[in-house]
């Protein structure tokens, strides 16, 4: 996630702005798609998709091409992407008549050696971890606040104290993307209030951790809170959107002791 944010930045910040950003996710295309993917191809050159395609590079002529998880390419279309680089030009599969490579690439890699460019002319970007980026981890977090509370249509109110503490905290091994997840997630648990460090379920350094059964109680009325405060204290409406029977809904409201009145009027 952090590698795409910096793919967009350098493609907002370039000359190329105007132009398209294409994204090609080379990790999930089937191997025998891959040329088909980045330099596009002819009519009935392959049986499963037959019609003739574009492909990602000139799709993002006069823009940036975004290939992530470019070292899972096969070798043959890794040689063809480099002499593209190299010539400053490319040819369609099925066609013997190239044509000029317009769009910037950048490209991902999950590997540690980073760049598949080998001596062809490259800028290379290393991304630190999360871990050692602390002053990145709050202008983050708040960053995917504002995004998600915009997809629930809730105002972003913010973090608790707490909560900022234990993000600082949190040594997040899975980055930009396990920030977000947890951030999504502690959202819909706040319904419209300020996110606490309950809601994203961490502690403030050198706070108790509670056990499987308090985690779980907290859980499940921050939970209630959430949806009984997103429903005006409908109980009726609160359980539909848990997905849960009417009854056994007000079970859980009555096990976490919320008040569904206070959510009225």
């Amino acid at each position: 996630m952090g590698k795409r944010f910096l793919a967009r930045a350098v493609h907002a910040w370039g000359a190329r702005t105007e132009g398209p950003f294409v994204e090609r996710a080379c990790g999930a295309l089937p191997e025998a798609l891959q040329g088909r993917e980045v330099f596009g191809c002819a009519p009935n050159v392959h049986g499963a998709v037959p019609g003739e395609y574009s492909g990602g590079l000139a799709e993002a002529a006069r823009g940036t091409l975004l290939l992530t998880d470019a070292d899972s390419l096969r070798d043959e279309v890794a040689r063809n992407l480099l002499a593209a680089l190299t010539q400053g030009h490319f040819t369609r599969e099925g066609e013997e008549v190239g044509q000029p490579l317009r769009a910037r690439v950048v490209v991902t890699s999950r590997g540690s050696n980073g760049s598949i460019f080998g001596d062809v002319p490259h800028h290379r970007i290393t991304i630190s971890p999360l871990a050692e980026r602390n002053e990145d981890i709050l202008p983050l977090a708040a960053h995917f606040l504002a995004e998600c509370a915009e997809e629930q249509g809730d105002p972003p109110v913010g973090f608790t104290e707490d909560a900022r503490e234990a993000l600082l905290g949190q040594r997040w091994p899975g980055n930009a993307r396990e920030l977000r997840e947890r951030v999504r997630q502690a959202v819909r648990l706040a319904g419209g209030a300020a996110v606490s460090a309950e809601a994203l379920m961490l502690s403030s350094e050198g706070e108790a951790i509670p056990s499987f059964k308090e985690a779980k109680r907290a859980f499940e009325t921050r939970y209630v809170e959430g949806l009984l405060r997103r429903c005006k204290g409908n109980i009726s409406r609160a359980a539909r959107l848990a997905k849960k029977d009417r009854k056994d809904f007000y079970d859980v409201i009555r096990r976490t002791g919320v008040d569904p009145q206070q959510f009225r009027g």
